[in-house]
Formats: structure tokens, C-alpha cells, sequence
């Protein structure tokens, strides 16, 4: 399968374990494009930050925005995550994997990372991404039932990642 996915949920995050496997792979020498997502933990009980790690490149894109401490709205700020996928489709080139952070609820739109999901794969790179509990129907609609679940574990994502690029060289 050319497309590997981890669910997350909104008690079970699948950054970390991502993050993990992608470091490995990449001191593997696998050259991988796209985008960590690595939020931070602020202690005086203010909402997180979601930053893009891009990669290869390390530039980060803070794609949440501040929208005050009354707001309960979706903090995500589209402007960002476009740049974000801007550059990552940018640096498809030479690929040997793609790190398409998540299929939110902006790729079960239409927008966000789904089109350069379907670049890669239309291009034989693979990609590896988290998908939200909520938006698995539109996942599976958009990919036809064809990614192949991983457990959110970094050894099982690492094994998936070294056997499809190995079977694609």
C-alpha cells in the first residue's frame, strides 16, 4: 500500500509518534517531505499552538491563531496551513515519502493537504499521515478504501515506511 495512516482521536494524538518515525527514517538516510505538527503545552491553561515543522527544510509555520479567551471557534488559521502546503508541495521533488501531518477537517473539505496527498501518490511516493477519528468517512471516500491502518506506534510505522520505499527503489 502506497498510503499508511495512524488514527487519532481527540484523546490520542498521533504527532508524536509521527515526529519519531520520521526522525528515524530521515537519519536513515529516507528522504521525506512534509510537515510535523508539534503543538505546545502552555501551563497557565491558555490554548496551545500548533506549529508545522517542515521538512526537509526545519522552517516552522504556526498555523493556529490566537481569537481571544472567550473564543471556543476553530483556531486554525487557513492563510498558514496553504503556505505550509505550498512549501511541502514544493519539495516533492526527489521524495522518497511524504509526511502529510493529518486529513482534517480542511483535507475532508477539499482543501489543506489533499491535493498534494494526491500529487505524491499520483507522482509513486507515499504518504504517511494521521487521520481524525471524525473525518475517516471522507478519508476513505477520497481514497477509496485504499490506505492500509498503522498502529500509532512508531516501530509498526517505521516497518510500513522501510517496506514500501524499499519495495518502490
Amino acid at each position: 500500500m502506497m498510503l499508511g495512516y495512524v488514527i487519532a482521536t481527540k484523546t490520542s494524538t498521533a504527532n508524536p509518534t509521527l515526529t519519531e518515525a520520521i526522525r528515524q527514517l530521515r537519519a536513515e538516510g529516507v528522504v521525506v517531505a512534509g510537515a510535523c505538527q508539534i503543538n505546545d503545552d502552555p501551563q497557565d491553561g491558555s490554548p496551545y499552538h500548533m506549529d508545522l515543522h517542515m521538512i526537509p527544510s526545519g522552517r516552522v509555520i504556526r498555523i493556529s491563531q490566537n481569537l481571544g479567551a472567550l473564543s471556543s471557534g476553530c483556531r486554525l488559521d487557513p492563510t498558514a496551513l496553504e503556505e505550509a502546503v505550498g512549501l511541502v508541495e514544493a519539495s516533492l521533488d526527489g521524495a522518497e515519502l511524504l509526511l502529510a501531518n493529518k486529513f482534517g477537517k480542511q483535507e475532508a473539505e477539499g482543501r489543506g493537504f489533499r491535493p498534494v496527498i494526491g500529487a505524491a501518490l499520483a507522482a509513486g511516493i507515499p504518504v504517511l499521515l494521521a487521520v481524525r477519528d471524525e473525518t475517516l468517512p471522507a478519508f476513505h471516500a477520497f481514497t477509496e478504501g485504499l490506505g492500509e491502518e498503522l498502529p500509532n506506534d512508531p516501530a509498526a510505522i517505521l516497518d510500513w515506511a522501510r517496506r514500501t520505499v524499499a519495495e518502490l527503489a
